[in-house]
């Protein structure tokens, strides 16, 4: 399917993923076990200092999977409007979160302040690489980010 749009310019895409990953509340992340079985699920999240803040249940497959390799795969938006962005996520305890970054994911999430919650973790993605296209006219160019620095 072609579009009648132009292709959004590099420079629109970034400001635009930047506007989604500070306006949008949730996300799609995607990990993998040791043994490679997949787990794909949303999670709220805040966009803190060039990072992507989460928090989930320490026992659930996406905490488990990010201990041995760290890798994740997260994503914004539908399939007419996409944003993917991989990166190395580590887990942080609530104890060691900085105030202002705890004080932000209660904010966006409309109070809901998990860092006292032993049960729970915080989920800190590094993005390494991001993508962003709306439809096949911006595939050529949908690299944003790679190797952790922006393109443009």
């Amino acid at each position: 399917m072609t579009t009648t749009e132009p292709a959004r310019h590099r420079e629109q895409r970034r400001q635009d993923v930047l506007d989604r990953l500070e306006q949008d509340d949730d996300l799609w992340v995607a990990t993998a076990s040791p043994g490679g079985e997949p787990c794909l699920v949303p999670l709220s999240f805040v966009w803190d200092r060039g990072t992507i803040l989460m928090c989930t249940r320490r026992t659930n497959p996406t905490a488990r999977n990010l201990t041995p390799a760290g890798e994740a795969r997260v994503s914004l938006g539908h399939t007419r409007d996409v944003v993917l962005i991989e990166g190395t996520a580590e887990p942080v305890e609530g104890s060691a979160l900085a105030t202002e970054s705890a004080d932000a994911f209660a904010a966006k999430l409309g109070g809901w302040d998990p860092r006292d919650r032993t049960s729970w973790v915080y989920l800190r993605l590094t993005p390494r690489t991001v993508k962003a296209w709306r439809e096949e006219n911006e595939l050529p160019e949908r690299e944003l980010m790679r190797d952790g620095a922006w393109l443009v």
